[in-house]
């Protein structure tokens, strides 16, 4: 007969691993799947000022490292591979991976975060954490006194533009429409503020730079194809986020856009008894890694609970 393990933790990055530590503490013997992207965002990320408890800026993929360890160390198995099927609604659920391994479990946390939506452009990923950005709030800080562009007319572009208003000496904004589509409350923020110059009808063709990072975006315009360039420190890519959830699709309540549903406020229960859920998967608004890593506490806290009272 299959093992029936306690609890599978489904992605690594803070709310994973930090669900892994408080479940291995807990003497739940947990299992953690890593993903395609062990780690998960963090690992492309360079300097991290803004997590609790270092001095000087640390590395993102070392604070990943470091929290892996960890969650080895108090007794968690971790697996190198990626959940392709799951069956979540009997009694034992039933993960199947890609390496050929089924894996059954009393409940499932899923920590599989969300992917920044990017342009697709050949020069995207090589200044990834060098000048390019999809997060104001995480790298804003390293841009004071200096110009950078946010590229989108959404609501978390114009958000982008606002936080970096706080820093940079100049914000190009950057829309391949003549309007935005924010919402008309930021969109007044945004017009009323005077270091962030508008790019009507543009589109980012090319991003360039050199072995110290990003410094120029092409352009392109999206009514008559003409080209122009403009010099920036850095540049934030904001057109929205995908949520790392489509294994789940009719299985799990998921909102419209693909995030995961918890029952209640302050809770990490999915609509699915012994399945809970953390971190970017489920928050659309907060995506720090303090907040995912919390979350990631109460997921375990939470099955923990289950597991005593089921």
């Amino acid at each position: 007969m299959a093992e029936i393990n306690n609890v599978i933790i489904i992605g690594s990055g803070p709310a994973g691993y930090t669900a892994a530590i408080y479940a291995a503490r807990a003497n739940l013997k947990p299992i953690l799947v890593s993903g395609f992207q062990p780690g998960g965002q963090l690992t492309i990320t360079t300097d991290v000022e803004n997590y609790p408890g270092y001095e000087d800026p640390i590395q993102g993929p070392w604070l990943m490292d470091q929290m892996q360890k960890q969650a080895a160390h108090v007794g968690t198995e971790i697996i190198n591979s990626q959940v392709t099927e799951v069956f979540l609604n009997e009694e034992v659920k039933k993960l199947n991976l890609d390496n050929g391994t089924t894996l059954n479990a009393k409940t499932v946390i899923i920590s599989t975060g969300a992917q920044a939506r990017w342009l697709g452009l050949e020069n995207e990923s090589k200044f990834q954490g060098h000048g390019l950005s999809a997060c104001a709030t995480c790298d804003g800080f390293f841009f004071k006194d200096k110009e950078v562009a946010v590229i989108g007319g959404g609501n978390s572009a114009a958000e982008e533009a606002l936080f970096l208003t706080k820093f940079a000496t100049k914000v190009y904004l950057i829309h391949r429409r003549d309007k935005l589509r924010a919402e008309k409350i930021l969109q007044d923020r945004v017009f009323s503020k005077e270091n962030i110059d508008f790019l009507w009808n543009y589109v980012v063709d090319d991003f360039i730079g050199d072995d110290k990072g990003l410094n120029c975006l092409n352009l392109m315009s999206t009514k008559d194809n003409s080209k122009k360039s403009i010099n920036v420190d850095g540049a934030f890519v904001a057109i929205g986020h995908v949520p790392s959830t489509a294994c789940f699709t009719n299985q799990i309540l998921l909102d419209k856009e693909g995030y995961i549903e918890v029952k209640e406020k302050g809770s990490t229960l999915t609509n699915i008894n012994g399945v809970f859920a953390a971190g970017d998967c489920v928050d659309k608004i907060y995506r720090q890694a303090i907040t995912a890593a919390g979350m990631g506490c109460m997921a375990a806290l939470d099955a923990e609970k289950w597991l005593q009272e089921s």
